[in-house]
């Protein structure tokens, strides 16, 4: 072992793995501050140039380049309200809020930390216990699929600011939305309208900017002049400190956070989207931060906001290295950057699966490698780029507004180089700006649409095999865990109110018994 891993630290101490290394960590964080340009997009446009490299560079690529494009997605979230990654969206409200209250870059630098430390825990988990989890994994059927992503809708309601009846409205909605296109089991057409671009469903990316950053616009504009809240400043200096105050507050967010994205991101074709969801629905269902005892209720939003993005960063990083857990265990995707990796392997002569464990160690120690390595650089490089973008909020509103609407177009149009993704864009844009003004959260839409195929494909197979025996869903002993969680977070909604309504009669209670001395 020793000797393979000395081989391993030669391949990645190797010049040309190290300028891969960097190139491709600068090319993530620009693909990943650019809305619309997902780490998918960017680890395919990333294959042509690993042809002509040798493997361990290649597998540093797409690795690094992944690392860093999730982190750089949270950037146009708080500047500019747009997910720069699917991933992004589950916090994209709480971002921008702290943006609007003068504590964008320290927002920004806990989300950086957190999502340091959840990669770093999911490489230990890749490291140590990609056996026992890639096995485990296995044991996944479509019913248990099925779960896991109801167990991500719940999460977009349980979380929804306001009513949760609202937040279900959303969600409908984004169900609703999933239904267009081809019908997953007899594949007709549904909701297309004659149009044959309509077949492959609504892209949620075209529908993610639209939601965030078309919407934005147009509350802008239709804004009167008093009621249209200037564009404030990043804070310039002197916020590490308040950012590792903010990390060590919320340290326990982060371990929770880091064991949900380890865990779900796991798991075949859930990924760091389904385990951002869950842990941002943890974290603030589950939160204890109260106004009082010197803390308004301003402050105590914003804490509680803090510990979301906390919580759901590190899920986030945390889920892309555990996503690799059934990729070289057993040759099977975690998500979709996963899938374009295998392909890669392939083409270099590195096949997946229990013999990468038994002859080819060296590689697969310096992919352990160049996980940890990859983090590390985040660090640095993810300072730097929340410096470099304070930048855009100096300037001019209407000019900025002028620069989202064309950044949105040109973001919309990449997805499949066609003109109907830039409508629905403009459709889902004036949605969203209904939707605000009725209250409606904008989240649970995105997450509805992400997720509606995986559950309508889950179910639909599950019925088809088993002749419509629904006792199945029920009956499975994963199945069943899962559906205790599903119950546990409906439950927590109502139960987390009734402990703070109980804390806030105690708080009063003893605030009465000691002023009666004074008046007495």
């Amino acid at each position: 072992m020793i000797q393979d891993v000395e081989s391993a630290l030669l391949l990645v101490a190797d010049p040309t793995t190290i300028l891969v290394v960097v190139l491709s960590a600068v090319f993530g964080l620009v693909i990943g501050a650019l809305p619309g340009m997902t780490a998918t997009l960017a680890a395919a446009l990333l294959v042509p140039f690993t042809f002509f490299l040798d493997p361990v560079p290649a597998i540093a690529a797409i690795i690094t380049m992944s690392a860093m494009a999730i982190f750089a997605g949270d950037i146009p979230s708080a500047l500019l309200r747009i997910p720069g990654t699917p991933s992004s969206a589950a916090y994209t409200e709480d971002a921008f809020a702290l943006t609007r209250n003068g504590k964008g870059t320290i927002g920004l630098g806990i989300s950086l930390v957190a999502s340091v430390l959840g990669g770093l825990f999911g490489s230990v988990l890749l490291i140590f216990v990609s056996p026992i989890l890639g096995e485990f994994a296995l044991r996944f059927t479509s019913y248990e699929y099925f779960w896991v992503a109801v167990l991500g809708l719940t999460a977009a309601v349980i979380v929804s600011k306001g009513s949760q009846l609202k937040g279900g409205i959303a969600l409908m909605a984004g169900l609703l939305v999933s239904t267009v296109g081809l019908d997953v089991t007899l594949g007709h057409p549904r909701f297309t309208f004659g149009q044959e671009q309509l077949y492959r469903g609504v892209d949620f990316i075209a529908a993610m900017i639209g939601l965030f950053g078309l919407s934005e616009v147009l509350r802008a504009v239709t804004a009167r002049r008093g009621d249209s809240m200037p564009i404030p400043k990043m804070e310039g200096r002197g916020t590490i400190r308040p950012t590792l105050r903010g990390i060590w507050r919320n340290r326990a967010r982060v371990g929770s956070g880091s064991v949900i994205g380890g865990v779900v991101g796991a798991l075949p074709g859930a990924g760091a989207d389904i385990a951002a969801w869950i842990a941002y629905a943890v974290t603030r269902s589950t939160s204890r931060v109260r106004p009082g005892r010197g803390r308004s209720e301003k402050e105590a939003a914003d804490d509680q906001r803090i510990e979301a993005i906390s919580g759901a960063s590190s899920a986030n990083n945390a889920g892309i290295a555990s996503a690799y857990v059934p990729t070289l265990a057993f040759g099977i995707p975690g998500d979709t950057i996963t899938a374009i990796l295998i392909g890669v392997l392939l083409v270099k002569g590195i096949t997946p699966g229990p013999d990468l464990f038994l002859y080819q160690t060296d590689t697969l120690y310096s992919l352990y490698i160049i996980f940890i390595v990859a983090n590390l650089l985040l660090l640095p490089l993810g300072f730097l780029l929340i410096r470099v973008s304070g930048m855009v909020l100096r300037i001019p509103r209407s000019i900025l507004m002028g620069l989202i609407v064309a950044i949105s177009i040109c973001g919309a149009f990449a997805i499949n180089n066609g003109y109907l993704e830039i409508g629905l864009m403009v459709l889902f844009g004036v949605m969203g700006y209904l939707f605000e003004k009725g209250g409606i959260p904008l989240a649970p839409v995105v997450l509805g649409i992400v997720l509606g195929p995986i559950v309508e494909r889950n179910f639909m197979q599950s019925v088809i095999k088993t002749n419509w025996d629904l006792t199945q869903f029920f009956t499975r002993p994963i199945s069943a865990v899962l559906i205790v969680l599903v119950v546990l977070a409906i439950a927590s909604v109502p139960l987390m109110g009734w402990l703070g309504r109980r804390a806030e009669r105690a708080v009063s209670r003893q605030g009465a018994e000691g002023r009666t001395p004074a008046g007495a």
